[in-house]
């Protein structure tokens, strides 16, 4: 029997979390992840960022996802971003000061949300054709970057949690991957490296039964993924918040 999570994990007191600009929330997210040398990624993470590894390996992560509820602070919610699929590509990254998250692509079939998030954030996005559906507790995900963006950049797959709703346990490999509360990314312009702090609540995880069918997220990075992922969960999703993009000091 299939045990599902009916609620988004809000953010308790949200009084205690001041100085954010943004919120959104992330839905039926599929965690799939590869291991890789850390070798393999030197040449796109940027000098000043060390790459994070666990048991000496470095991970990359594809989340399919959906999107929803964009918000800036003190503001309704940004029209025509009801609802809308997005897919990323990231691995691990750490300073002396905090470890996070840096994207090597982020796809996503909202315009605006693509053109902001790239403005304001520096992230790699791009405008990707995306399907996203429902039927039961299955989720189909079919994206495909969209010409001038990149050709072939296309992940098609189906995916559904089994098992019980869990917290994970701080020290596991499923901890280090999904706790992260920083971003990094690096100014196409000045080359400076920049970070954002996000906060949400702990990830709620399940096993997920995912069949991948068409994979080149990684194809135009040059990093040989295996058919099936190393690991691989679903979370039902949580709401965030975003702080401003910062100069790494």
């Amino acid at each position: 029997m299939t045990h599902i999570s009916e609620v988004i994990i809000r953010i308790k007191q949200p009084f205690q979390k001041p100085g954010w600009i943004m919120t959104q929330t992330w839905e039926h997210l599929l965690f799939i992840h590869w291991a890789v040398s850390p070798e393999a990624l030197r040449g796109l993470i940027p000098n000043e960022l060390e790459i994070d590894t666990y048991d000496g390996k470095a991970w990359i992560g594809i989340l399919p996802f959906l999107l929803s509820g964009v918000r800036i602070r003190r503001m309704p919610t940004v029209p025509y971003t009801s609802a809308f699929p997005e897919i990323n590509v990231r691995t691990y990254v750490k300073t002396k000061q905090k470890s996070g998250i840096y994207f090597l692509s982020l796809d996503a079939s909202n315009p605006l949300i693509t053109s902001i998030a790239k403005r304001w954030y520096r992230l790699p996005y791009f405008l990707a054709d995306m399907q996203f559906a429902t039927t039961m507790n299955r989720i189909e995900f079919e994206s495909r970057r969209l010409r001038g963006n990149g050709q072939s950049v296309v992940f098609s797959g189906s995916y559904e949690p089994i098992g019980l709703p869990i917290h994970v346990k701080k020290g596991t490999l499923e901890h280090w991957l999904t706790e992260r509360y920083t971003l990094f990314c690096q100014c196409g312009r000045s080359n400076q490296i920049f970070y954002a702090d996000v906060y949400h609540e702990p990830w709620v995880l399940q096993q997920t039964k995912a069949q991948i069918r068409e994979n080149t997220m990684t194809q135009r990075l040059s990093i040989p993924l295996g058919e099936q992922p190393d690991l691989s969960f679903y979370a039902r999703g949580v709401q965030s918040y975003v702080w401003p993009i910062t100069i790494l000091g």
